[in-house]
């Protein structure tokens, strides 16, 4: 049976250099080639990290290669998606899976019709922290969750990335750029959602970039950039979900789940570790215990202190799980169903009304201590 699955990456943006730094923590994976449409750039990211450097064309023909990553712009994922599975291989793919719900269930049909899987970050809700709250609302911590809130709001992109024009148009925005990461941990929790209802708006139909290199430039908005979202889950709960790039400053939590029996305090998604906290009846709020999970250490240095960082791990716990056999927890299932509410709630903010989900999934399993040493090397 094979033991290792070979992966090409595809896209050598600034993403990239976390998928070649962090691979080898995980077995069941060994990065050979990089391409991307600037063949330099694919050789400085090979020569950066000891692979080979190759065309588009060249990866999408290599027999050593199992599994695709893929790094291009949201926009671009469904093409290179598709392209992918047509040539054989595997597809792990960066956030969004797709931008639209149809071109995620045409990747779908694909996908089972040749046999082949496809995976989707984000992975952050195998973190620790995430799994240790899943792990209490398991035990019945909190009770029945029956609401709770979600925060994730700042000025923009133009103030940090080089390049953010991107993130303002189809495939951008607060929704589809960071909304994939409380989505995802939400489906962890509670399931699947059956409706959503949103406001939209935008603050400005430009912004000026004020990163280099290209400060100064005016960049036109295409996609709303303040979103206000009420999802309701199939179990019941009703969670607010406010994501803003229209906010200077706020005192909001990343994520509160209130239930029958206490409160959960959950760090932010976009991460793997932090600090849980919850309460009971008493009111009185306290950190969980901690416990061992290898993805809630930190293993980075970052300006506000050390890091728990393993992107990755959704594609470790992809090759494992094509290897034996099992259920994949970033699965297309529960990316597509990703999709479907985001796509939903932006509907819903452009049509004023309701919108039904279309498409359901299961929870992912749980990452417990155990099963998280499993994946790594």
């Amino acid at each position: 049976m094979t033991k290792e699955l070979g992966v090409g990456i595809l896209g050598c943006g600034n993403i990239s250099t976390t998928y070649f730094s962090l691979s080898p923590l995980f077995k069941g994976i060994k990065v050979l080639a990089c391409a991307d449409l600037n063949i330099e750039a694919a050789k400085a990211r090979a020569k950066e990290y000891g692979v080979k450097a190759q065309t588009v064309e060249q990866m999408l023909a290599n027999d050593e290669i199992d599994v695709i990553v893929n790094l291009t712009i949201p926009d671009a994922h469904f093409t290179v998606s598709r392209a992918i599975l047509e040539a054989g291989k595997h597809v792990y793919s960066e956030k969004p899976l797709t931008v639209t719900l149809n071109e995620g269930k045409e990747l779908q049909a694909l996908a089972k019709s040749k046999g082949l899987a496809v995976g989707c970050a984000p992975d952050t809700f195998l973190g620790g922290a995430h799994q240790l709250a899943r792990d209490y609302i398991d035990g019945g911590g909190v009770g029945r969750i029956t609401s709770g809130t979600c925060h994730v709001m700042s000025p923009g992109m133009e103030m940090w990335h080089p390049n953010p024009g991107f993130f303002f148009l189809n495939g951008g925005g607060p929704i589809l750029d960071l909304g994939p990461y409380y989505i995802a941990n939400l489906i962890n929790f509670l399931g699947p959602v059956k409706r959503v209802a949103a406001l939209t708006s935008m603050a400005s139909p430009t912004r000026t970039i004020t990163s280099e290199p290209l400060k100064g430039t005016v960049i036109p908005v295409e996609t709303p950039t303040n979103i206000q979202a009420l999802l309701e889950f199939a179990e019941g709960a009703t969670i607010t979900l406010s994501a803003s790039w229209d906010v200077w400053s706020h005192r909001h939590a990343n994520m509160e789940l209130y239930g029958t029996e206490g409160s959960l305090y959950v760090p932010d998604p976009n991460f793997f570790g932090g600090v849980v906290e919850a309460s009971g009846r008493d009111k009185d709020i306290k950190p969980l215990k901690d416990w061992d999970h290898p993805f809630g250490k930190a293993n980075q240095e970052h300006p506000q202190g050390p890091r728990a960082n393993y992107r990755t791990a959704g594609l470790a716990d992809m090759a494992m799980a094509l290897i034996e056999g099992r259920d994949i927890r970033c699965s297309i299932d529960r990316a597509l169903h990703g999709v479907d509410v985001m796509t939903s709630i932006l509907k819903s903010g452009a049509e004023g009304r309701f919108i039904a989900t279309t498409t359901t999934c299961t929870k992912p399993a749980a990452l417990g201590i155990e099963e998280a040493l499993a994946l790594l090397a």
